[in-house]
């Protein structure tokens, strides 16, 4: 079995709708993907039914938090989406992200790019505006080569020039809703330091002790000195470990299943989980 799952949709920052994307998933020859965007449920509908016979969805979200002043982001999967607390503290954050867009427009162009958040608006569509959306704009004004060089200091990384903080949960009040949903929750690349400051080790044991059922080992922001780290530690703490692409479409040069999890930890992912469970492919 090929699982991958930690990708992305137009319903947040990715290019391929939620139909395109589990067609192409099974298109690359994966068995098992889930949809996890930002802080939305919003791709799962049109997912379900253009579900290819064979591919198996699950579903989820990547939630925004912040621990100690460091941005995290927080996977979960399969919780019961209509459950109250936690669509209301999604809906907080999505809120927040046009307020929070237009502020890193405003600093962009008082670092001299001429971004406006018309442009910005366009690519993003229907989607959850964010930092890829800008940063897609100022691929399109010749500003930078790629969307990943935006995300350094001197962009829109997390100690950015033109970096604005939003709404985020406080991670262990997300494990907490998440768990109470019936959902799995899975620290996304804790380690990809690439982004920004990440948090200390001793943070993800605290998180860990208050229900954190993962970490994201495999993935393409964390080299082989990191995820061998990374192991050694959810071995000590208990956690399971995952893998995954993080896809977002044309918008990052990562392919779907280039990095994949464990079926035995599919498998313990699903026992889990209570709120949702796995939706098999009939052909749509």
């Amino acid at each position: 079995m090929r699982i991958d799952l930690h990708t992305h949709s137009t319903a947040s920052d990715g290019t391929d709708t939620p139909a395109e994307l589990v067609r192409n998933a099974a298109a690359a020859g994966l068995d098992v993907v889930a949809l996890t965007d930002h802080d939305t449920v919003a791709g799962h509908a049109e997912a379900r039914a253009a579900l290819p016979a064979g591919l198996t969805l699950v579903t989820g979200a990547e939630l925004s938090c912040r621990l100690d002043g460091v941005s995290l982001h927080l996977l979960a999967y399969l919780f019961d989406p209509d459950e109250p607390e936690l669509a209301r503290e999604r809906e907080l954050v999505r809120d927040d992200r046009v307020p929070r867009a237009r502020a890193m427009v405003g600093k962009l162009r008082e670092l001299g790019v001429p971004i406006t958040w018309e442009q910005v608006a366009r690519i993003a569509g229907d989607g959850a505006v964010g930092r890829p959306h800008l940063a897609t704009a100022m691929v399109e004004l010749g500003v930078i080569g790629s969307v990943s060089d935006a995300f350094t200091a001197e962009w829109l990384a997390n100690d950015g020039r033109a970096y604005v903080e939003k709404h985020e949960l406080d991670p262990f009040d997300a494990i907490r809703l998440v768990k109470a949903a019936g959902g799995v929750a899975v620290f996304a690349h804790p380690l990809a330091v690439k982004r920004g400051t990440c948090v200390p080790e001793s943070a993800i044991a605290e998180l860990a002790a208050a229900g954190l059922d993962g970490i994201e080992v495999d993935h393409m922001d964390h080299d082989a000195v990191t995820r061998a780290r990374l192991r050694s530690l959810a071995a000590d703490l208990g956690l399971l470990t995952t893998g995954s692409s993080d896809y977002h479409g044309s918008r990052k040069t990562c392919l779907l299943g280039d990095c994949t999890t464990d079926p035995e930890i599919y498998g313990e992912i699903t026992r889990r989980a209570t709120g949702a469970f796995p939706v098999p492919g009939a052909g749509g």
